[in-house]
């Protein structure tokens, strides 16, 4: 005799399990190209049935940006207020690596909260920053405390914005131990060796039409995000009627990937002036910092959309993109390991993604006000964070 079928149960934790599955592909899309139906499809339901539980995409981004907020929070509330700033650390080490892939929400894609949310939002960062600090204070009684907190947070973060495989103990205690060298880094003292200041390429004088657009396009891409600037505000800024664009770029997407390209093409020329005449592998990852830094100050709105709209390139547009991002991230492993014979390669590649994640908070926590004090404070904090 045959049972009967039974209907399917819905689980429980539904509302958990697409929480975390949109976390994921908001992580890797992008807010603007993640669709619900995709999301749905994660879960394994389909759109109608998402829709009974969050009413349209933003209120999902919404909870999901709210939630990773909240378990950073609990993470550093669990913890004493008297305990050692590296159980801080490790404990925020923790909950980061275990939600490593929906972590990247709040790092680009927050900006595209609605002011009330980001405000709630901020002030939750806000207390686990205080809680850094303070212990920060207490432990490492040395200048700029607060952003060598940022900084720190910056690096346990960093492991959300790439995919290196890497066991969760190791990476828990690589970030954690990063961080901890940032928070105990005095950023005033140059880093022994130190090379000469950096002197970046300029970027290319807009002479062409072509290059007009791209360099009018940048900044509103930097400001609003690529997915809410609209042909017509591009053309209005250089003066051109929207359908003229077209004579120059096929689509507003290929107006995005030419900036990601020109990111890619300044840092490498960038690099390969830093590393001219450098032998010491020490010094080279000095130069490489110094240069990394020097670019980020000077070309902060490129970087913007460079590091927060390359996701959302399509498949053909986003290879030679992703290919130069890592020739350029395959020399910064290379130095290191050359300086740090003691890393594999795994633990060499996440920790320059920890570099590059310092650079990203110091550098919003110095409001990205480019001088060349501020950009030598960044690279001792980069420098102290590669265990050199």
């Amino acid at each position: 005799m045959t049972a009967e079928p039974t209907a399917a149960v819905r689980p429980r934790n539904r509302r958990q399990l697409i929480v975390e599955a949109a976390g994921r592909v908001f992580s890797e899309r992008g807010y603007h190209w993640a669709s619900m139906e995709e999301i749905a499809t994660r879960v394994g339901i389909t759109a109608a049935a998402l829709y009974r539980h969050f009413p349209n995409k933003y209120a999902l981004f919404a909870e999901c940006a709210e939630i990773m907020a909240d378990r950073l929070v609990a993470a550093v509330d669990e913890v004493p207020s008297e305990a050692p700033l590296a159980e801080l650390l490790a404990a925020l080490s923790r909950v980061t690596v275990a939600y490593r892939a929906s972590g990247g929400v709040y790092r680009w894609e927050a900006r595209y909260l609605h002011r009330e949310d980001r405000r709630h939002l901020r002030a939750k960062f806000g207390h686990v920053v205080a809680r850094v600090e303070e212990a920060v204070r207490r432990e490492r009684p040395l200048p700029m405390a607060h952003l060598r907190a940022v900084a720190a947070l910056g690096a346990i973060g960093s492991i959300t914005m790439h995919h290196t495989s890497i066991a969760a103990r190791r990476a828990e205690e690589l970030l954690s131990a990063s961080a901890t060298r940032v928070a105990a880094t005095d950023p005033t003292l140059a880093p022994r060796g130190a090379v000469r200041p950096v002197e970046l390429p300029a970027q290319p004088v807009p002479r062409t039409r072509r290059a007009q657009i791209l360099a009018a396009a940048i900044p509103l891409f930097a400001r609003d995000g690529f997915a809410s600037v609209t042909n017509g505000q591009i053309a209005e800024a250089v003066g051109l009627a929207p359908s003229a664009l077209y004579r120059h770029y096929p689509g507003k997407v290929d107006i995005l990937a030419a900036a990601c390209l020109q990111a890619a093409g300044l840092v490498t020329q960038g690099v390969d002036r830093g590393l001219h005449d450098v032998a010491d592998p020490y010094e080279a990852v000095v130069a490489l910092a110094a240069t990394h830094v020097a670019y980020c100050f000077e070309h902060t709105a490129l970087n913007s959309v460079a590091e927060a709209e390359v996701a959302g390139l399509p498949d053909d547009l986003r290879r030679p993109v992703v290919l130069a991002q890592r020739e350029y991230i395959a020399v910064w492993e290379q130095q290191l390991r050359l300086a740090r014979p003691e890393l594999d390669p795994r633990q060499a590649r996440a920790l320059v993604h920890v570099g590059f994640g310092v650079v990203v908070e110091a550098g919003r926590g110095l409001r990205w006000q480019d001088a060349q004090h501020h950009r030598d404070t960044v690279t001792a904090l980069v420098v102290g964070a590669l265990g050199l």
